[in-house]
């Protein structure tokens, strides 16, 4: 199994789990698993070239998240989704976010 697979493995697992603790459990060790899958998904999924898309698309996600709420049937369920989501997303965030400023800097 090569670094791509375990990288396109790891996010659809982190989603997996983000959605599905979003409507079963309560905050806590699921935030930590998202988080950590996070960072494993940004350190080998995300690629140069998709790193201003990524780092874009995570942003607007983030702030999304928080209108979403505000919707009465949809914000409902999202409510409870999102918060996980974006943990996911954040740890992967950081860290692509980290190599671009490190990228950047040795320019």
């Amino acid at each position: 199994m090569n670094w791509e697979t375990i990288g396109k493995w790891a996010f659809i697992i982190g989603l997996v789990i983000a959605v599905l603790a979003g409507l079963f459990f309560q905050p806590g060790w699921a935030i930590w698993v998202l988080a950590i899958l996070g960072v494993i998904v940004g350190l080998i999924n995300v690629t140069v070239e998709e790193t201003r898309g990524f780092l874009l698309a995570s942003i607007a996600l983030t702030l999304s998240a928080t209108a979403l709420n505000t919707i009465p049937v949809i914000g409902t369920v999202f409510k409870y989704i999102l918060p996980f989501v974006v943990a996911f997303v954040a740890g992967a965030t950081i860290v692509v976010a980290l190599k671009e400023l490190f990228q950047t800097a040795r320019k």
